[in-house]
């Protein structure tokens, strides 16, 4: 795991969590050598070169189907897909419902702190009902969007979904090795994970913490 590269996040991000998660369980595996990582546009693109694994940009919401893709080219990779909630569910959607029902075996990683990030905090498809952002300054209007709930009612009983958060880590890092072990067993698999955005929502330390909590209590985790 390239350390230099920690800077490109923002202070108190929660990508780098995940991503140091990945590389220990890729590493402790042996798979780093058959793990190929595709990023969406947005943060997600800040991981570029983070790890020492394969890693290449995709397009925006293009990151499932150009993994599919990889895995039926190379079907003796290990197939990632990262991306944030709007690569998955906004402009992205279609793709990802699609290799849901399809049971295509690849992995993806869904980061989700229930807005657009690295364009200034507009409401996205998981930005709670009567949140603040940029764009709902008044309080969202709309329901929020759960997509591990959604594909449930599309994937094979063998694939993979489950939602974790960044300050579980020992959690977080089993729902990641078991969507890994998902897709070398054939199936498909994503992990949606609650994340920290202090820059957009505006906390500082322990409020930060406490909204990533307040999280937790509106979302149901664990296996979806």
């Amino acid at each position: 795991m390239n350390q230099n590269n920690l800077s490109k996040f923002c202070p108190g991000c929660g990508y780098p969590i995940v991503l140091g998660l990945l590389s220990k369980i890729l590493s402790e595996k042996g798979l780093s050598g058959q793990a190929v990582l595709g990023l969406d546009i947005g943060c997600s693109l800040l991981a570029i070169n983070h790890l020492d694994i394969n890693t290449f940009q995709t397009h925006h919401g293009r990151v499932t189907p150009t993994m599919v893709g990889f895995k039926r080219a190379r079907p003796d990779s290990i197939s990632l897909g990262l991306t944030g909630d709007g690569g998955a569910y906004a402009i992205g959607l279609q793709n990802l419902l699609w290799a849901a029902k399809r049971d295509e075996a690849i992995t993806i990683l869904v980061i989700n702190n229930t807005l657009y990030a690295m364009t200034g905090g507009q409401t996205a498809p998981t930005t709670l009902k009567g949140q603040i952002t940029s764009t709902s300054p008044h309080g969202n209007e709309e329901e929020s969007f759960f997509g591990p709930e959604l594909l449930k009612s599309l994937v094979n009983e063998k694939a993979f979904l489950a939602r974790g958060a960044v300050n579980d880590p020992k959690t977080l890092s089993e729902y990641l090795a078991t969507a890994i072990a998902t897709q070398q067993a054939g199936h498909f698999s994503l992990v949606e994970i609650l994340s920290f955005c202090p820059t957009n929502w505006r906390t500082r330390g322990a409020d930060t913490l406490a909204r990533l909590n307040s999280l937790k209590e509106t979302y149901k985790m664990g296996i979806i």
